[in-house]
């Protein structure tokens, strides 16, 4: 229905909730764990709206490492993760390139078109094999202007995120590489989700956490030998990490 509006206060509050979505995105320690739940609690099965409501959308599968969209693509729609994993970045002038973010099942992405932005501001880059469901514009508009409760819901978690990346941006002001890199393993094992933690994380390269956390890798690989041989991560078929590593970013 290409004539149906987003209600105004809709449309201020996600261009709130949007407007550091592509701040670095690097780890804070300072009352993690309160903090953690504080604002994961927001998050929100979409799925089973997505399902039930009728929702008109497409399921796209990517292959590992392919791209779902590039920086300067035209910005049409909403993304939602259902299976798999998204690594976001941005490039600058010089061809640095910087993770923003690694997104897993149940988030939201691409939704800077939703608060005006004509192309996308960073790329979007499957992990692993990745099922996405892509909701056009004007859809996704007309979900939030006819459902009251799933529109109120999502800009909670888009609030909720934004939080996350303030706080992030405190980090690399304040905290240690070391601090920063545990954190970034915690929620990148959704440590503080109303769900059980992943602690079984998909294949990251150390090259990806040092542009997460903002330091070289070398000293992300020797901090990770050091909380390897401290308990607090396992190499077994994948990267394991025990949630004793919140006594790391808890550690003054």
């Amino acid at each position: 229905m290409p004539g149906i509006r987003a209600p105004q206060g809709i449309v201020i509050l996600l261009k709130i909730a949007l407007s550091g979505y592509f701040m670095p995105t690097i780890p804070r320690s300072n009352r993690i764990k309160s903090k953690i739940k504080l604002t994961e609690k927001l998050a929100f099965n979409a799925q089973d709206f997505l399902d039930s409501a009728g929702v008109a959308r497409k399921v796209t599968e990517f292959k590992k490492k392919e791209a779902v969209f590039s920086q300067g693509d035209p910005a049409k729609n909403v993304l939602y993760v259902q299976k798999g994993g998204v690594r976001l970045s941005v490039v600058n002038e010089t061809r640095k390139e910087a993770v923003v973010a690694i997104l897993g099942p149940g988030d939201f992405f691409g939704e800077g078109c939703l608060a005006g932005q004509p192309i996308r501001m960073g790329s979007a880059t499957a992990i692993a094999a990745t099922t996405v469901l892509v909701i056009e514009k004007k859809e996704m508009i007309r979900v939030l202007h006819m459902e009251h409760a799933f529109s109120d819901r999502f800009i909670s978690y888009m609030l909720s995120r934004n939080i996350r990346i303030e706080e992030d941006l405190v980090d690399q002001l304040f905290n240690s590489s070391e601090k920063r890199l545990a954190r970034t393993l915690l929620l990148l094992a959704r440590y503080g989700k109303e769900d059980k933690p992943q602690k079984l994380l998909p294949k990251i390269s150390q090259e990806m956490l040092a542009e997460m956390v903002g330091t070289t890798r070398s000293r992300v690989n020797f901090f990770m030998n050091k909380f390897r041989k401290l308990g607090f991560i396992k190499y077994n078929g994948g990267l394991h990490i025990d949630t004793s590593l919140l006594s790391v970013v808890l550690h003054d």
